[in-house]
Parts: structure tokens; C-alpha cells; sequence
């Protein structure tokens, strides 16, 4: 890629992203990284230019692309400064979750080309998954783009009602914390089985972690996935019994991803 690529804000999930372009081998010339903390070891880390603010910008650089990975409520102060940027030409690259591409929209200048975007926690170890969004400004050659960008830290998906962002969250964005709870849940199950509290989470996070590795390199469904463990009248059949029950795991799923919708659309708005 020898696009210009300015990126505001290199926290965790900024991080992630940039060790990923990098090791996509997108040039380091090519990306400025605009952050106020932690300059010095982000150039020794990552070999980039990195500037406090945007005011420390050689005047005539105009980026292709502007990411923006600071905290949504940091948003309001930030996103005006780069309205100076838009044109045609450079696609603005959201990560921040409940910010709608109509709250950048009143931000930044008529016409810019807005890509909103949903990752998850995942993209740190480079197994995520993010969904996006553009705008009627933005070009296929930089949904194309958006695209790369975003596979450098896991899967990439894309939906043309942006409504459905907010069931992308609940879903992907919030489900991390779903696995990990399940892990929590499973370790203390052991324990109350008598198992070692150590051995008991080490039994829980080596069972969740290799079964979704198995799901995401098996070519099954998870239905099958989940037969082919399940033996007729075996231990795992009289667990599912309980999990399957009509107020079963399937019943509090379908709350809790309907919960954090609901959550999502009001802090969008």
C-alpha cells in the first residue's frame, strides 16, 4: 500500500492494527501516528513517525486514510480537527464503538467518505473479527482498502443497513466477555466437582480455547461440531440435557445479546 495513513490514537486496539499493517508489510514511511503519550517507545517499537498532536504535522502531508482509535468520549474534541482533511480522495476509518458515521458526519465536512467499523479484543492476538459500515461517500476501491486494513488483525465482514452495528456489538463486540465468563463459569464447576481450583481453570481455558480453534478451522457447522462429542446416553448428552433445556443456555444467550443491543442503540444515541 503506498497510501498515506495517519493514526489518531495508538492504544491497545491502535497497537494491534498497526503491528498488523506492519506486518502486512505496509511501509513504515507511510504512516504518521498521531499520539500525546508513549511517543518514544512507540517509534522504538514500531519504527514510525509519531507526533503529540496534529499540529506537528508537515503542512503539505495529506493522508489517504485517517483512523481513528481514541476513546469515543474523547471523540468530540478530536475528530473536528482532521475536517481540514476531507476530499474525494481520503476515507476516514472509525473503530469507536456507539459512534455512529452520522456522528462524524456532523464533525467533519460535507461528502467525507466514512467508514464505521465494529472490532472485538481478539484482533490483539490477531483472531478478530470486525464488522463495517460505509457511508454513499465512500468508493469501492476504498471499501477495498478498508478491508485490508482491517484483516491485518482478523476476519472482516460488512452490512449496508449501519442498524445492524449495534447487533454486530452485542454479538462480536461484547462476546469475548461471554467466552471468558464461560471459562470463569466451567472453572468453578470443576471446583464444586471436587477438581483442583488450578487444575480446574487450566482444564476450562485449554477446553475453550482448542474448541474454538477447532470450529474455526473445521468446515462443520457448530451443530455438528457439538454431535460428533455427543454420545447417545453419555456424560456429555446428560449435560447438553441441562444446557438445552427450554431455560437453558440458549434462552440466557438470546437475553443477554438482546441486553447489549438494546445498551448499543442508546449509546449511539
Amino acid at each position: 500500500m503506498d497510501q498515506k495513513l495517519l493514526l489518531v490514537g495508538c492504544g491497545k486496539m491502535g497497537g494491534a492494527l498497526l503491528a498488523g499493517w506492519l506486518g502486512r508489510d505496509v511501509p513504515s514511511s507511510n504512516i504518521i501516528v498521531v499520539e500525546p503519550y508513549g511517543g518514544d517507545s512507540l517509534r522504538e517499537q514500531f519504527g514510525v513517525s509519531v507526533v503529540e498532536s496534529l499540529q506537528d504535522i508537515v503542512p503539505d502531508i495529506v493522508p489517504d486514510i485517517v483512523v481513528f482509535a481514541v476513546k469515543p468520549q474523547a471523540m468530540d474534541d478530536i475528530v473536528p480537527l482532521y475536517a481540514k482533511f476531507v476530499r474525494p480522495e481520503t476515507m476516514f476509518l472509525s473503530i469507536a464503538a456507539g459512534k455512529p458515521s452520522s456522528y462524524f458526519e456532523n464533525l467533519l465536512a460535507d461528502g467525507a467518505a466514512i467508514v464505521r467499523s465494529m472490532p472485538n479484543t481478539p484482533a490483539a492476538v490477531g483472531r478478530g473479527i470486525t464488522v463495517a459500515f460505509g457511508n454513499e461517500f465512500v468508493s469501492d476501491a476504498q471499501k477495498a482498502v478498508a478491508t485490508s486494513l482491517l484483516e491485518a488483525v482478523g476476519e472482516v465482514g460488512w452490512v449496508d443497513d449501519e442498524g445492524l452495528i449495534d447487533g454486530v456489538t452485542a454479538v462480536s463486540g461484547s462476546g469475548p466477555a461471554y467466552i471468558f465468563l464461560m471459562i470463569e463459569c466451567l472453572a468453578k464447576a470443576g471446583v464444586e466437582v471436587g477438581l483442583d481450583p488450578e487444575l480446574a481453570e487450566q482444564l476450562a481455558r485449554a477446553t475453550v480455547a482448542g474448541s474454538g480453534e477447532l470450529a474455526r478451522q473445521s468446515a462443520n457447522s457448530a451443530s455438528t461440531l457439538r454431535e460428533n462429542v455427543t454420545s447417545p446416553g453419555g456424560t456429555t448428552a446428560a449435560a447438553l440435557e441441562v444446557l438445552m433445556a427450554d431455560d437453558g443456555l440458549q434462552e440466557l444467550m438470546n437475553r443477554a445479546v438482546a441486553a447489549a443491543e438494546e445498551r448499543s442503540r442508546e449509546l449511539a444515541n
